[in-house]
């Protein structure tokens, strides 16, 4: 399910009056982050037991559980489509009987294409390709839009009677044999309709039509013009990919605590939407080689290549100058911490879906494959907890600044990891040098 828009370009004080209201402002949890400059306690590292090559990411890939959209990915969910190909999506347009459409299917198929194809392109290196099948006209539906009680929070009997009459109207003039995806686009200015209420329904009884099992679609019910990105962030769910925001229990909190502007599907108005490498790992766009799985206490120095290098991708080196081919080095650092937690570390900088992020840097964020979709199953571990960035267009400041810069050195709290960013290459990778076990204390240096 996507996100709001965050009310950018207000005062802080301005947002602190919209929250009292009930709206949903991007400020700092009143939990402070603590950090010591204590020493830490010693852990001893878990390791997988595995056999495995000595520069395989194995021992790292962590066993998918039962969580839903668990970030396992030792071995693939079959019920899902997997993006390492061409996948095609029809788009079904439909229409009430309680209004008449004020846009047009070309007018809505603009507002999510070619926009969510060319960042998966970009996401994937180029290894899925996203084509949309978009009707011209207009599907009309049986009944009134506010028959269906359109909401977030959906009622299982006002879905399944969405749906069902959804699929029998379209089934005449759609061969749905044809496609991987399914999104029923409706129309925006019908009564009945709540922007808040777009979802990817995922069915435990799928639906048929033409010889084939529909065992998800995408509801679409955003506005025109939509969401940035929110096709693109529901589409990551057809691919597994579980919600990586907070939700508050009284919906009037931060949602954005445990990732910040890191990843599309913790926010798809975030500054650095790129999927993070751990996600690109599960999804197969990363090659085993991409992947450095961090064993031992010795300390391992590698180069990191920029999470959003990839085929035709500028890059700027550390001198400053222009520089292509990068994409096929490592893009990834892992460490196991637990049997079902890792510490992962990426570079993340201004670069292809990554354009617009606030600061350049190694990334350090935590995952955990036995958590469920929406309960953090990844959470972004601050390299700068005292201090904040991109106040007026982050989702979430206190995280802008996460990343671990060119010249720092983090010890990751609660962890006996630590990583130090010793700087650019002249083709723009990062070198960085990771030591498990030992004694260090907890912060930035």
């Amino acid at each position: 399910m996507p996100r709001r828009l965050p009310l950018r370009g207000l005062g802080r004080e301005a947002l602190r009056e919209l929250g009292r209201s009930g709206v949903r402002p991007r400020l700092r949890s009143t939990t402070a982050v603590f950090t010591t400059l204590s020493a830490l306690a010693a852990t001893s590292m878990v390791s997988a037991p595995s056999v495995a090559e000595p520069f395989s990411p194995a021992p790292c890939a962590l066993t998918r559980t039962d969580a839903h959209h668990s970030e396992g990915l030792d071995t693939w969910n079959a019920a899902y489509p997997r993006p390492t190909r061409q996948l095609d999506a029809v788009m079904v347009f439909l229409s009430f009987p309680d209004s008449h459409p004020l846009t047009t299917p070309a007018d809505l198929t603009a507002d999510h294409f070619p926009a969510t194809t060319e960042f998966f392109d970009r996401a994937s290196y180029g290894r899925f390709a996203l084509r949309p099948h978009a009707l011209q006209h207009w599907i009309r539906m049986p009944n009134p839009s506010t028959a269906y009680a359109i909401q977030r929070d959906w009622t299982l009997a006002h879905r399944a009677a969405y749906l069902r009459d959804a699929l029998a109207a379209a089934d005449p003039v759609v061969d749905f044999s044809q496609y991987d995806i399914v999104y029923f686009v409706a129309d925006p200015d019908a009564p009945g309709v709540d922007s808040d209420a777009t979802k990817v329904v995922n069915l435990d009884t799928p639906l048929r039509a033409d010889g084939t099992d529909i065992r998800r679609v995408v509801t679409v019910f955003e506005n025109h013009p939509p969401d940035r990105l929110v096709l693109a962030h529901e589409t990551g769910h057809v691919f597994d990919l579980p919600d990586l925001y907070n939700r508050p229990v009284d919906g009037k909190g931060d949602w954005d605590t445990h990732v910040g502007d890191w990843d599309l599907m913790g926010s798809q108005f975030a500054l650095a939407p790129d999927l993070f490498g751990w996600h690109k790992w599960k999804l197969g766009w990363l090659e085993p080689r991409q992947v450095r799985c961090v064993r031992g206490t010795d300390p391992v120095r590698l180069t990191l290549e920029p999470l959003g290098a990839g085929p035709g991708v500028q890059v700027t080196g550390a001198a400053g100058a222009p520089s292509f081919g990068l994409g096929r080095g490592t893009k990834l650092a892992v460490v196991r911490t637990g049997p079902d937690s890792v510490l992962a570390f990426e570079a993340r900088g201004r670069i292809g879906n990554d354009a617009e992020a606030c600061r350049d840097g190694v990334l350090v964020y935590r995952v955990r494959s036995g958590t469920r979709s929406g309960g953090g199953p990844i959470e972004v571990i601050d390299a700068h907890p005292q201090t904040e960035a991109c106040g007026e267009d982050s989702v979430y400041p206190p995280l802008a600044d996460a990343p671990v810069a060119a010249g720092e050195s983090f010890t990751v709290p609660g962890e006996n990891v630590r990583v130090e960013v010793e700087g650019r290459t002249a083709s723009g990778a990062w070198t960085v040098r990771i030591t498990v076990g030992g004694t260090g204390t907890a912060g930035t240096a």
